[in-house]
C-alpha cells in the first residue's frame, strides 16, 4: 500500500476500515459518544475536523469535514502538527490536553476516562502508511 495523505477521503476510509475490523466493543469499552477533533492550521491553510461517533463500541462514523463542523459530544481543538503527533502515536492524546497543547470542550472527567479508548485507536491509525 503506498501512502495515503493525512486526513484525505482515502485515508479516512482506511482509517474507519482498519478502526473497525482492529478494535472489537469490547476493546472500546461498548461506549456510545461522539468526538470532533478540530485541526488548526492544515499544511494547506485550512482548517478541518475528523468526526468519530461510537454506538455500544463500534464505529458508526469517522468522516472528515471542513467548516461548517458538525456536533458532538467532544470537541478537542489543536494545531494539526500536534494531532499529527497523536495520530503517529507518539504523543498521547491525555498527556496532549494535560500540557494544554489542545483544548477540550465536554465533561473534562469523561473524556480523561476516555482518552485509554483514543490512545488505542491512535496506535490503530498509527499503522497507516501516512503523508503527514
Amino acid at each position: 500500500m503506498s501512502n495515503l495523505t493525512y486526513l484525505s477521503p482515502e485515508w479516512a476510509a482506511e482509517a474507519h476500515r482498519r478502526l473497525t475490523t482492529e478494535l472489537t466493543p469490547e476493546k472500546m469499552k461498548y461506549v456510545t459518544s461522539s468526538m470532533l477533533t478540530i485541526y488548526r492550521n492544515c499544511p494547506d491553510g485550512l482548517d478541518r475536523a475528523l468526526y468519530y461517533s461510537f454506538v455500544d463500541g463500534a464505529i458508526d462514523e469517522l468522516s472528515v469535514s471542513e467548516e461548517p463542523f458538525p456536533e458532538a459530544e467532544f470537541t478537542i481543538t489543536g494545531d494539526y502538527d500536534v494531532f499529527a503527533a497523536i495520530s503517529r502515536a507518539e504523543l498521547g492524546s491525555r498527556s496532549a490536553l494535560m500540557r494544554g497543547k489542545l483544548r477540550l470542550k465536554g465533561n473534562m472527567v469523561k473524556a480523561l476516562s476516555l482518552s485509554v479508548i483514543v490512545d488505542r485507536m491512535n496506535k490503530v491509525l498509527a499503522t497507516i502508511p501516512t503523508d503527514y
